[in-house]
């Protein structure tokens, strides 16, 4: 079976409307990962995506962990860096974990960012050329291993136009990461009716301004330093001055929903209005370590309505 092929509108419904994004877990031992997963799954939280980034775990090997101290929670890459392996590598990665645990694993790649490419001592290059040949070189792929029993869902970190079609052309959906509710359209048009739009919302459970604005731009900040991430924005309409000095009020209000549990179901609800299949949530705490269970369970009873 290949990587990729699995049918968007298949993933969207797997997926369901709403899931979690984590970078805590990365950030734990296995055992408090566990914990914390079965915690999620037990909620009723049908998928944890988990990042790749720089001095992270192997995102290949975070997510057998995962799967493997869950029962039915599906584990999603947002994304697998296509820089940190070879395509061969993470396609027969890809199957192996799809086989032994059918239903329950996503692979989503991408190009990552030419800062953190350069670290790891790699060619950052045109990103669209870079993933097409890659995409091309994981369909050839030789697999010598039990094959999973149907195609590996895929999905591509897109932001831009060109990635975005792309994802539509070559894989089951895309996944915007970092996105004001207004990118979601725009990501809709581009990706067609057919292929799953998963978009990544992070919120901060909080309902004073300042702290949830200090807790929102702590995490931004990195991000509004990446041209991937400040150039999107600056596609949308945002200003240099929105952009700089980690970001306006303005702008920290729209890539982080905070508030009580009412708001950030509502700025869920309002990207799944604006054309999303799936919304996983990235709730932020003052450590970065903290898997916000508190949080998840606060927002259980609203957001997993969205999945009924």
């Amino acid at each position: 079976m290949p990587v990729g092929g699995f049918g968007g509108r298949q993933l969207a419904e797997r997926l369901r409307h709403v899931g979690v994004w984590s970078f805590a877990l990365q950030r734990l031992a296995t055992a408090d990962a566990h914990s914390a997963v079965w915690e999620l799954e037990r909620l009723g939280y049908p998928v944890t995506w988990i990042p790749e980034s720089l001095g992270s775990k192997d995102v290949m090997a975070h997510s057998a962990l995962l799967l493997a101290g869950s029962e039915q929670m599906i584990v999603a890459p947002g994304i697998a860096n296509i820089h940190a392996r070879d395509p061969m590598a993470m396609a027969n990665g890809a199957k192996a974990l799809a086989e032994a645990y059918p239903g329950r694993f996503v692979l989503g790649i991408g190009v990552s960012h030419a800062p953190s490419v350069k670290l790891r001592g790699g060619d950052y290059g045109k990103p669209i050329e870079q993933m097409a040949a890659y995409l091309d070189a994981m369909a050839a792929a030789q697999y010598a291993a039990p094959e999973p029993a149907e195609a590996v869902p895929l999905v591509l970190a897109a932001l831009g136009p060109r990635m975005l079609e792309l994802a539509a052309e070559r894989a089951d959906g895309a996944h915007p990461y970092f996105v004001p509710v207004e990118h979601t359209p725009i990501a809709r048009q581009r990706l067609g009716a057919v292929a799953c739009l998963a978009v990544e919302q992070t919120a901060v459970l909080a309902t004073d301004a300042d702290e949830a604005r200090r807790v929102g731009r702590a995490f931004a900040r990195h991000y509004l330093a990446l041209p991937n991430y400040a150039n999107n924005l600056r596609r949308l309409g945002w200003s240099d001055d929105d952009i700089a000095n980690d970001g306006s009020d303005a702008l920290i209000d729209a890539v982080v929903a905070w508030g009580d549990a009412e708001a950030i179901v509502g700025r869920v609800k309002a990207h799944l209005d604006a054309g999303a299949d799936h919304v996983c949530v990235q709730l932020r705490v003052a450590s970065s370590s903290d898997p916000a269970l508190d949080g998840y369970r606060e927002l259980a009873a609203g957001l997993l309505e969205l999945n009924a």
